[in-house]
């Protein structure tokens, strides 16, 4: 096996045969070991993946795919053909860890923060059958790397997802379009904001804790 991108695990801390599956992506200029900082607050039969998105950017940090600035008027839009790569890329390194670590066939979770959020929904959604849960912190919905979910089964789906009421970088408005969106798919779903930035908040981490704790 090849792997697709680089990664850091974090075993379950109890002898389990095949383990669920967690994989972590993480934000916009920031780097896999993030999200990990709180792995080992995570269930303990969990086996943990925090993966490094492919683009390096400056300080040290990753991307999953560009965000451009328009010079003229400020707004910024995100590079399509990059996010379609960086998932395409997440597909093959999906197939590589499971067929690697043989988790659980029924419980693989993605968690994923902003930028890594907005992949992770779009990647449960493009491949329901690859994924079963969602953990989505400060993200949105991107629905120009969302193909066709006409004719799609996401009975199995289930998404607890989180947001900041005063986000300064991701409006709480997109995030509140998510949940009607899911529930419009017929897929399960949890949608909780709290009074923080960008960021996730103490309360939140204790939600999306006690959420994974359930579907285990």
């Amino acid at each position: 096996m090849s792997d697709s991108l680089n990664y850091i695990t974090r075993p379950p801390k109890i002898k389990i045969e095949n383990p669920p599956l967690l994989i972590m992506l993480h934000g916009y200029g920031s780097h896999e070991k993030d999200l990990f900082s709180f792995a080992n607050e995570l269930p303990d039969e969990l086996f943990i993946i925090s993966v490094q998105a492919p683009i390096s950017i400056s300080f040290g940090g990753y991307a999953w795919y560009s965000i451009h600035f328009n010079e003229h008027d400020a707004s910024k839009f995100s590079d399509v053909d990059e996010a379609e790569q960086a998932l395409a890329l997440l597909d093959i390194f999906i197939d590589d860890v499971k067929q690697k670590y043989s988790p659980k066939g029924d419980t693989t979770f993605l968690l994923g923060f902003s930028q890594g959020t907005i992949l992770s929904m779009a990647y449960a959604l493009n491949h329901p059958d690859k994924v079963n849960y969602v953990i989505g912190l400060s993200g949105y919905i991107f629905r120009d790397i969302i193909k066709n979910t006409t004719f799609k089964n996401f009975d199995h789906l289930d998404f607890f997802v989180s947001h900041g009421t005063e986000d300064q970088v991701i409006p709480v408005e997109w995030a509140r379009k998510t949940a009607p969106y899911l529930t419009n798919l017929g897929i399960s779903n949890q949608y909780k904001e709290y009074p923080v930035g960008h960021g996730v908040a103490p309360q939140n981490f204790y939600d999306l804790q006690a959420w994974i704790q359930l579907k285990l």
